[in-house]
């Protein structure tokens, strides 16, 4: 059996959850991988150091700039593990460079839509979400045009089940205790509200190009069944492992190959029961919100991410109710008006109406 060559990783975003556990795949698979560069936002300088001084990469710094001159660098993958809108023109800077882009942070894709589309070669984005690393798992067993549908499973989050008026006096503390997984605030309370699989479905949309009423919402409490594929004869394939980013982020970096021992496997001596149940999307009304945010196009996914991210603070903070996020991302909709000739989108163009909904959700 050749050996896989070793390759050199980019990781933006190094001290956070997705950055954290990329690192740790780093150390155990020394002859796979090697870090060339690190780099953070700011707010763990302690482990940023430790990791720095670990890895020794030739390229190491904190902030944005360096984050888009890391992924410009000569490499084999960069990792963009950054949380929320800033990630945007790094992930530009990774596929103008020609690198391959192993791609956690979804915001970059939402938002920037054709323009990151437009500059992306065949295959060099690979999603690192569970859900879409699962789906191009699925469709490796099939041609493009034997698809019918791609389903995304949600978790549900810690508030599954529960009306609408059960969630009025939600605290923030019960909306970061999530059943399943473990990850950063933002992307936590985007999954309680289920904002994030509302960016998912846009994510979805733009990855693998199917249009918005072929791509679906099932609840999945367990978090085992990833996503799956249907495909036009009825049959359906699934991925399936235990909750873990270890899988998809271990493929991001070795995409197409497998990465052994990458995370434990099912354990199939146990019993188990996968339960799939309907989304309510009367208590949970983000994902349709979504819809109608990635089918009107243009900047309006941008302003649903920025608004949201504005919101999601302003709980954590204690100044809004959980049950004001979704209404309030809106009314800044409602309020932003996409041109009907919106079609050579510019970097410029989504930065301005990401900073217009930031103001004007702070305002709401």
């Amino acid at each position: 059996m050749t050996p896989t060559p070793r390759r050199d990783v980019v990781v933006l975003g190094s001290t956070g959850s997705i950055g954290t556990q990329a690192v740790d795949l780093v150390r155990v698979n020394p002859d796979r991988f090697r870090v060339v560069a690190l780099t953070a936002g700011g707010g763990n300088r302690d482990l940023f150091e430790q990791q720095v001084a670990e890895f020794r990469p030739g390229f190491a710094d904190l902030g944005e700039e360096a984050s888009c001159a890391a992924a410009g660098l000569d490499c084999d993958v960069v990792l963009n593990g950054m949380s929320g809108a800033v990630g945007l023109r790094p992930t530009l800077a990774a596929l103008d460079a020609g690198n391959t882009l192993a791609l956690a942070n979804k915001e970059s894709l939402i938002i920037g839509g054709p323009v990151v589309t437009a500059r992306a070669k065949p295959g060099q984005i690979v999603p690192v979400d569970s859900e879409h690393s699962a789906l191009a798992q699925c469709l490796r067993g099939g041609r493009a045009d034997e698809v019918r549908r791609l389903v995304l499973t949600a978790s549900g989050g810690p508030f599954r089940g529960r009306s609408r008026d059960d969630l009025h006096d939600v605290t923030p503390e019960q909306a970061l205790a999530h059943p399943t997984w473990s990850m950063g605030p933002l992307v936590t309370i985007n999954s309680a509200t289920l904002v994030n699989k509302g960016l998912e479905v846009i994510e979805a949309h733009l990855l693998f190009g199917l249009p918005f009423e072929r791509i679906d919402v099932v609840v999945h409490p367990t978090s085992v069944v990833h996503s799956m594929v249907e495909f036009h004869d009825g049959s359906t394939i699934a991925q399936a492992s235990p909750p873990s980013m270890l899988i998809p982020i271990a493929l991001g970096l070795g995409w197409p190959d497998r990465v052994p021992d990458a995370a434990p496997g099912m354990d199939w001596t146990r019993p188990e029961t996968w339960q799939f149940l309907p989304l309510d999307e009367d208590a949970f009304p983000a994902v349709a919100l979504a819809r109608t945010a990635g089918g009107r196009g243009g900047t309006a996914p941008a302003v649903y991410n920025a608004a949201n991210e504005v919101c999601v603070q302003a709980f954590l903070d204690g100044e809004m109710r959980f049950t004001d996020i979704v209404p309030t991302i809106e009314r800044v909709l409602a309020a932003h008006d996409v041109p009907s000739n919106q079609t050579d989108l510019t970097v410029d163009d989504v930065l301005a109406a990401d900073a217009w909904a930031r103001a004007r959700a702070a305002t709401l």
